[in-house]
């Protein structure tokens, strides 16, 4: 009887690793096969070895560069509806990092100074010259504080959406979040897809019906599946810590214009701390500087992209002339 529950328990675990080294294999031939089908909307230009995506749209007076949040897998794809309302009156710019959207994975750590250069490189390649207003959501407003005091020459202004900043730590009396190492493997070992099968709502916009088209949702879906969760992504969740320590002791250059936009949050911790006091604490140095709070939440672009737009056209008429 013994001998009979051994073999059928052996036999169960062999069929269950055959079943994921199938799943494994069609999760790549698919890769490869998509990413033939879906070439890179913009342009790809080699950074240290590998290739990244750079995307542009319109031909205004600003040029906008937006940079996403961690883990958004599809940057071009996630700002769209924000990208065609901005693109009617600047330029805007997408610079892809590696391991999102079109963008290869790369060897390199996910430190500020890298990322900052890269994105650098990736301009400069492109042929899309400054100075720059800087667009930063989320995560990338380390890298924005870095860029704007390491290259002060090659930035107009700074606008976050819901940006992370350095000294946010510290006001907040919190701790930097970690990502586990072995989500490396979701994207290679084809469980994001797996996933995207189950509840593809998860890796796409909560947005008002319309704002986003089925075609680039599909996209989404699709680039989830290559990037979602890598080894990159998640290296920069775990240097998020590390890239703090070495920006903390810097703040926005008084002459530079800053803009925020936060979600409307009403609740603050027991100090009566919350995301509007702590831009304003930011902000309190900056000569030309404004801080708007809509309704939304963290991805703020994906329902309030044309308020956005407007304030952002309005913003930079204070301190832009023809």
């Amino acid at each position: 009887m013994k001998t009979k529950i051994k073999s059928i328990t052996r036999n169960i675990l062999l069929i269950i690793v055959a079943v994921l080294l199938i799943w494994i294999i069609f999760h790549n031939v698919m890769t490869i096969y998509e990413q033939k089908k879906y070439q890179a909307l913009g342009k790809l230009v080699e950074v240290d070895g590998n290739n990244m995506h750079v995307y542009t749209k319109g031909d205004g007076r600003n040029t906008i560069l937006l940079l996403n949040g961690l883990g958004t897998a599809a940057p071009v794809m996630d700002f769209e509806p924000l990208i065609n309302e901005m693109a009617k009156y600047n330029k805007i710019v997408v610079v892809e990092p590696f391991g999102y959207g079109w963008s290869d994975l790369t060897n390199k750590e996910r430190t500020v100074e890298n990322i900052v250069e890269e994105v650098r490189t990736a301009l400069k390649k492109s042929n899309i010259e400054g100075p720059y207003i800087l667009m930063p959501h989320s995560v990338s407003g380390i890298y924005s504080m870095y860029y704007a005091n390491k290259y002060p020459d090659e930035i107009k202004a700074i606008i976050g959406i819901d940006f992370t900043l350095p000294k946010a730590l510290e006001y907040f009396a919190e701790s930097a979040p970690t990502l586990p190492k072995y989500m490396s493997f979701a994207a290679p070992t084809g469980i994001v897809r797996f996933a995207l099968t189950i509840t593809s709502d998860e890796f796409l916009p909560i947005a008002n019906e319309g704002s986003y088209s089925n075609e680039n949702l599909k996209m989404t879906k699709i680039i989830s599946a290559w990037k979602g969760y890598n080894r990159n992504v998640v290296d920069e969740g775990n240097e998020i810590n590390n890239n703090i320590e070495k920006t903390k002791d810097m703040s926005f250059p008084a002459h530079l214009p800053v803009m925020i936009f936060t979600a409307d949050k009403n609740e603050g911790n027991k100090e009566g701390r919350s995301n509007k006091t702590f831009y304003q604490s930011q902000l309190r140095n900056v000569a030309i500087n404004k801080l708007v709070i809509l309704e939304g939440h963290h991805y703020l672009h994906w329902t309030r992209y044309k308020k956005i737009s407007d304030y952002v056209n309005e913003f930079t008429d204070t301190f832009v002339k023809d």
